[in-house]
């Protein structure tokens, strides 16, 4: 099956990762999380949501959130905000609706919220605002770097 090049790039770097994951171009987007939970038949608490956030005079964080719930970011620091169009796609590689998890153009001080470990597994972006990937949540968490994984929501 042939997909979007830049899901391609992602299913690769996801592989290198050590998550042998098939990512999935769908008919219907996937840019939101109820949009995406409605596609794939899943809660939407199960479609993470990777979102970047700006810090003054400090590199950029990456927070995993679960669909069904918002980041605090008064538990993230005082300086937090959401990180511009962009700032997302100039760290991550990837426009706002497609970023993935891991595997992003440079390396990003990553938070998981701790309530996406009520699933056994969980769908994520694949680079694009059409392409998602099922995972289990415990090996998404093992194979992105130093992940902190707390309460964020």
């Amino acid at each position: 099956m042939d997909i979007h090049p830049t899901a391609l790039k992602t299913q690769d770097r996801l592989r290198a990762a050590g998550l042998e994951v098939e990512v999935e171009e769908l008919s219907k987007s996937t840019r939101t999380a109820a949009e995406a939970a409605a596609a794939v038949g899943v809660e939407v608490g199960q479609i993470v949501k990777s979102l970047v956030f700006g810090r003054d005079g400090r590199d950029p964080l990456l927070v995993l959130c679960a669909g069904d719930r918002r980041v605090d970011t008064a538990q993230l620091g005082y300086d937090v905000r959401p990180a511009r169009a962009d700032e997302v796609r100039s760290v991550t590689g990837y426009s706002i609706g497609g970023v993935p998890p891991l595997g992003h153009d440079r390396p990003l001080r990553t938070i998981v919220d701790e309530s996406l470990r009520r699933f056994g597994s969980v769908w994520c972006a694949a680079g694009t605002p059409n392409a998602v990937f099922c995972v289990e949540t415990e090996a998404l968490i093992a194979a992105i770097p130093n992940a902190e994984v707390r309460a964020v929501s």
